[in-house]
């Protein structure tokens, strides 16, 4: 294995920065290519040239102010539809949350979100069959996710830090609207009654949050709890999958504060 000392990267650094090619320095210092480009990003990232990065880039390594209300809302989301992802091909990993062409309001307040939560970095949209791919990249994801993990979000524990939490606590309805937005739905349901000999027909809102994970579910209950709304499980076969929303003060909250994906 060959090492280089510090005179020859510097005299590398010294051609790069004057405009030589990766591949010219690479010969003419007679070092492997793949460490003249490493050698060039970390002499861009220290002088602050990467494009899309700043120096407090994460809210959690460097105590960059994070957009607490967007943060609860793109929690939400993850939570539901999101998942991190990172493989041999990526250097840094990405956060990707998929979004129904049918609710273009709903993408537009994704990539809102991400853009606010990482301002340093660039929200990108892909157009999937049906639907498209919110996604952005950034290598604090870990930090700011901790719920990552290998495997289904149903098949682990799913618990939220501490600071997480008291995010959750102060925009309470921001993470309800993110959980809704991502796997929850209104709709109207309808039922048939007798009156006076004559059937009826009746139509009532409700709201439903369906996730196979009981940890993320009762992350829903136990802040629909804290902000007043009546909530009940409901199962399908025998298992609990639902989270429904049906006395009709519950589903004013709602409207007021979350109302129908648009």
């Amino acid at each position: 294995m060959n090492f280089h000392g510090t005179e020859v990267r510097q005299r590398a650094l010294t051609l790069l920065r004057g405009g030589a090619k990766n591949a010219d320095v690479a010969r003419a210092l007679n070092v492997p290519m793949g460490t003249i480009s490493y050698w060039k990003h970390v002499d861009r990232a220290k002088r602050g040239e990467c494009p899309g990065r700043h120096s407090t880039e994460c809210p959690r390594c460097d105590g960059r102010e994070l957009d607490e209300a967007a943060y609860a809302y793109l929690l939400g989301l993850y939570l539901g539809d999101g998942h991190i992802i990172q493989n041999r091909a990526m250097r840094v990993p990405s956060l990707s949350v998929t979004c129904a062409d049918s609710w273009p309001g709903l993408i537009d307040a994704c990539a809102e979100a991400m853009q606010a939560v990482l301002p340093g970095n660039t929200a990108s949209r892909v157009q999937r069959k049906g639907c498209q791919e919110v996604k952005i990249y950034s290598r604090h994801l870990w930090c700011l996710f901790p719920q990552h993990g290998p495997g289904k979000k149903h098949e682990r524990r799913i618990v939220l830090e501490p600071w997480q939490q008291a995010i959750v606590d102060t925009h309470p309805w921001a993470f309800i609207r993110g959980l809704i937005h991502s796997d929850g739905c209104r709709i109207t349901n309808w039922t048939t009654r007798l009156v006076g000999g004559e059937r009826k027909r009746y139509e009532y809102p409700r709201y439903f949050f369906t996730n196979k994970s009981d940890d993320i579910r009762q992350l829903l209950g136990d802040t629909l709890s804290k902000v007043g709304v009546e909530w009940t499980t409901t199962a399908r076969g025998v298992d609990p999958y639902n989270i429904s929303v049906a006395r009709k003060a519950s589903v004013a909250l709602m409207d007021a504060h979350v109302g129908p994906k648009r």
